[in-house]
């Protein structure tokens, strides 16, 4: 396991900024650790929670900038869907998320190969009218976003020792 450590006062400044900041004082410790490579080998170097909460920053990214049509075409469709990324966040509590995961992955099992296609941008654009499925969980993401980054910052914060070493 790579050694993950935050420093405790970057830790009290971010909490302070919100729970953006927050996680995102494990979230940049995390890719530092693993050189900012998301890959098979650098997966097997954190823990479960951490990969969690990587899934998690990757989706809210993602389907905050362009749904999860644009999650799945810019290839992130296997790592959210074909690893136990919703089982993960019912453990963490977050039944609502991991059920809109579970509902998204049905979707990218039916579409998903022809969503992951290269393209053109005008045809990355009629993408998103080829599968208005989509829209109706993007709309759910964006309408409870807030709430569920609250809860995974509760989370991160509640089981600090799962996702970081805290130095003065």
């Amino acid at each position: 396991m790579k050694e993950v450590t935050v420093l405790d006062a970057d830790l009290r400044r971010a909490a302070a900024e919100g729970m953006d900041e927050f996680l995102k004082v494990f979230i940049d410790a995390i890719n530092e650790a693993i050189g900012g490579e998301l890959t098979a080998e650098t997966l097997t170097e954190l823990n479960a929670d951490q990969v969690t909460l990587l899934a998690y920053h990757i989706l809210h990214t993602e389907v905050m900038d362009g749904g999860f049509v644009q999650l799945i075409h810019n290839g992130y469709g296997p790592f959210i869907f074909l690893n136990p990324f919703a089982k993960a966040l019912k453990l963490w509590g977050m039944r609502n998320l991991s059920k809109l995961i579970y509902e998204a992955h049905t979707l990218y099992n039916e579409h998903g190969k022809d969503i992951e296609h290269d393209c053109s941008d005008e045809e990355f654009m009629a993408l998103f009218e080829r599968y208005p499925k989509f829209d109706d969980l993007d709309d759910t993401f964006i309408e409870h976003e807030e709430e569920w980054t609250e809860e995974v910052a509760r989370y991160v914060d509640d089981h600090l020792e799962r996702f970081a070493i805290i130095k003065e």
